[in-house]
């Protein structure tokens, strides 16, 4: 039996004592340890088998930690973390007080840039490659891997046209492997298609048009390939380029042919690649789900509707309208900025857009939706996926600030739904007339009924609703926070506290607000957003504004730090807005 190789290698000065045959063998024991361990512990599967050998090839010639290698967004470096000091610990991979399932620079010296959101890495490293030339760090490598989807963004572009002009010692490798998560889409994708296919010849070549020394594309599977052609490419002085052709999955033949799925595929079987079925029966559905199976059933009845999503077509459940209304639905690729001002342009035209964005990645297009959307006042709709905690992608992914960042623009009205017959509602009430713009946010994962697709219902903005009375504490909620109010009262005397769901963070149900001020003395907020400039900071403005002294208001929400990775269940704890914490607050003030 042939003894490992991969058992004996904790860090890359462990795998240059190996040659190029042994090599080989690191790469399939590699990619069986990634198999193995998130077949049980779960994570991203796919993009890491695909780069097995690229990873292995960039460490074995480059002279990491000291040469900088930046891996973009950090679904691909499940490899790289093993193959840096982190093979012993990899089995906590996105779990509570584990390492990241993304690269991160204060976890290990090898993660020269943090990374989670895509399109990042060539402007970081192009940073860092300027920063070492001014240093006289002449001879220090600078490595990008970015994927055919993430290249396409505008961030990246902007890198490249700056990167061409420079003298910076940068390498970028192109990953081509067609995929993000869904399907890469857009022209770039048709391009880098055609050069794979020959089609395209030097004359026309657009990243040797924007002055970089291009080579490829190769087989990102051919070790011995990738290594010949990385040692040359280490002594070309300026910005080059090596185009890199792979396969997502690569290894697990299950994660080859369904390249979606298993981009995160949970629990599967080792050996065949057999997923493990999840109990569904009878469960409420996923927030997603609600949003694109009623879009579509909206839009079946109003040719006015319009979906449109960054490259998130299977996570946020668009991909139902994009094949019912395939004319009518549009996946734009890694591009927020674009999705949003798009969004804004078809609503001058009277259309009503629909921008389905996951809360973390509105951040990246905040300048369009202050200046092309709100302060035109164009009644975009956004639909904001996964908002609040959302377990173990942690910091660079939690929903935590668009409740404090939106409620600040004007013209833009800001709603959280209860539950998913709030979010059925609110859009059915959005396509029969809308003013202004609005964003919609709602979390990821379930609801809380499975009797949802009831009869639509118009409701009423800037009005909240009372869901309980009481007469010792109110207790204002937004969002699907107000879920866990409703099952602490069942363990309260009637009529204890007074539940208020307020709907709407902007407008805010000023009438209600008055009458919830004359008659209590202690108010709680809850939000799951940041605790700063949240919902809790505008009901203490407005009892500012309004002279409402001697009462006491207690604001919970997510504390001013980022908040790491973990389930869900068990960050809520840590941040105390789970049941057992809320309660323990709402008793001291009984």
């Amino acid at each position: 039996m042939q003894k490992s190789l991969l058992q004996h290698i904790n860090n890359p000065d462990d795998l240059r004592k190996l040659s190029s045959d042994e090599l080989l063998v690191v790469a399939q024991e590699l990619r069986d340890f990634i198999i193995n361990i998130v077949a049980t512990k779960e994570g991203h599967l796919g993009a890491s088998l695909g780069v097995v050998e690229l990873t292995i090839a960039l460490h074995y010639i480059f002279d990491t930690p000291n040469d900088q290698l930046i891996w973009d967004v950090g679904h691909q470096a499940y490899g790289h973390k093993i193959l840096t000091e982190r093979k012993d610990v990899f089995h906590t991979n996105r779990r509570l007080n584990g390492i990241s399932g993304f690269p991160k620079m204060a976890e290990n010296q090898y993660d020269a840039f943090g990374v989670g959101h895509s399109s990042t890495s060539i402007s970081a490293a192009l940073g860092m490659a300027i920063a070492s030339n001014l240093k006289g760090e002449t001879e220090k490598q600078h490595i990008a891997v970015i994927g055919d989807s993430s290249i396409a963004s505008g961030m990246a572009f902007e890198a490249l046209n700056h990167a061409g002009v420079s003298d910076a010692n940068l390498l970028i490798v192109l990953n081509d492997n067609t995929m993000g998560i869904d399907p890469s889409v857009g022209a770039l994708k048709e391009y880098f298609a055609n050069v794979k296919a020959g089609k395209a010849v030097r004359k026309n070549n657009i990243i040797e048009a924007l002055n970089f020394n291009y080579s490829g594309p190769i087989n990102g599977h051919d070790l011995k390939a990738l290594l010949k052609e990385l040692e040359r490419l280490k002594s070309v002085k300026g910005p080059k380029f090596l185009h890199v052709i792979t396969t997502k999955g690569k290894g697990l033949k299950k994660a080859e042919q369904d390249q979606v799925k298993y981009h995160a595929p949970g629990k599967f079987n080792a050996k065949t690649g057999e997923l493990i079925a999840k109990s569904t029966t009878n469960q409420p559905p996923k927030y997603q789900d609600v949003f694109g199976h009623t879009i579509v059933e909206l839009a079946e009845k109003n040719k006015n509707i319009i979906g449109i999503t960054p490259a998130m077509p299977t996570g946020s459940s668009l991909k139902y309208m994009l094949e019912k209304f395939p004319d009518r639905a549009f996946d734009v690729g890694i591009a927020e900025q674009h999705a949003v001002t798009l969004a804004a342009g078809i609503a001058t035209q009277g259309l009503i857009p629909f921008c389905n964005i996951y809360s973390t990645f509105l951040q990246r297009a905040y300048d369009q939706v202050i200046h092309d959307v709100a302060l035109q006042n164009l009644p975009v709709v956004f639909c904001l996926d996964r908002a609040g905690l959302v377990g173990e992608d942690g910091a660079t992914h939690h929903g935590v600030f668009d409740i404090s960042y939106l409620r600040i623009i004007p013209n833009l009205i800001v709603f959280a739904p209860l539950n998913e017959i709030e979010l059925r509602n609110i859009m059915y009430t959005i396509q029969l007339g809308l003013e202004h713009p609005i964003a919609i946010r709602y979390p990821r994962g379930r609801g809380t009924t499975t009797n949802w697709k009831t009869l639509f219902s118009k409701i009423e903005f800037g009005k909240g609703e009372q869901i309980s009375k009481g007469d010792k504490l109110a207790v204002l909620s937004i969002g699907t926070v107000g879920n866990t109010i409703i099952e602490i009262e069942k363990e309260l005397p009637a009529n204890t506290i007074a539940h208020f769901n307020m709907r709407f963070v902007k407008p805010l149900d000023e009438t209600m607000l008055y009458n919830i001020f004359k008659s209590f003395e202690n108010i709680i907020t809850i939000e799951d957003g940041s605790i700063k400039g949240g919902f809790g900071s505008a009901i203490l403005e407005f009892a500012a504004a309004h002279n409402y002294k001697n009462k006491t208001i207690k604001c919970l929400g997510v504390p001013d730090h980022f908040i790491e990775h973990g389930t869900v269940s068990e960050l809520q704890e840590i941040v105390g807005l789970d049941k057992a914490s809320i309660l323990k607050e709402i008793e001291t003030f009984l």
